[in-house]
């Protein structure tokens, strides 16, 4: 699995779930059309109408999710910039998804605003698999998440985090280990654990 992969089981899906922040600070979401993916950027548009095109100009933050059918969820967060020369971009979006000519026939598609992601970060999470699999990417200069937790150097080998663990993806060791491609981020080791030797590893 690459940064590449997930783009294109984006793309594959097509309609994802977008969000961003309204002016009072609450989450909104909708499904947008993923319209392009190329050298590791995502293209989208929407119309110059709508809240989202308001919310994506104030700070072009937003985060995208979406699930194949085989059960494999990538989710992107990002800022999206706004493209230059856009009626070139929208004809090349509705080249490309000819559909599109049937909401927005006509002229009636310079309407729309093409935008990209180029920078963000990507999260692969496979429940098709047992033990699940996940795994972190990022694109441009955006950092690579670290999610989940860590078992620290206070551990002291009672083995409880192994036993309440749903996926059995702690090993036994001094200290023991988390193996994070395999981790739900479910912090049920945290709660078991009595040393309190667990901790999140968010950065």
């Amino acid at each position: 699995m690459t940064a590449k992969d997930c783009l294109k089981i984006l793309r594959t899906v097509k309609d994802a779930a977008f969000a961003t922040v309204d002016g009072e600070g609450r989450p909104q979401v909708r499904i947008i059309d993923v319209m392009l993916v190329e050298d590791e950027r995502l293209y989208f548009c929407t119309a110059r109408g709508k809240d989202f095109y308001r919310q994506l100009l104030d700070t072009g933050w937003t985060a995208v999710t979406a699930m194949n059918h085989n059960f494999q969820m990538v989710r992107l967060s990002g800022q999206a910039e706004q493209l230059r020369e856009q009626k070139k971009w929208i004809d090349r979006i509705f080249e490309e998804n000819p559909v599109m000519n049937e909401v927005y026939p006509g002229q009636s598609r310079y309407i729309l605003e093409p935008f990209c992601i180029e920078a963000g970060q990507l999260e692969f999470f496979d429940l098709g698999k047992t033990p699940i699999y996940r795994e972190s990417f990022a694109i441009g200069n955006a950092p690579k998440p670290v999610k989940g937790f860590v078992i620290t150097e206070d551990c002291i080998g009672c083995g409880t985090c192994l036993q309440s663990c749903p996926q059995a993806c702690i090993e036994a060791g001094n200290p023991y280990l988390i193996r994070q491609e395999h981790c739900l981020h479910c912090g049920l080791c945290v709660e078991a654990c009595p040393a309190g030797a667990i901790q999140r590893r968010d950065v």
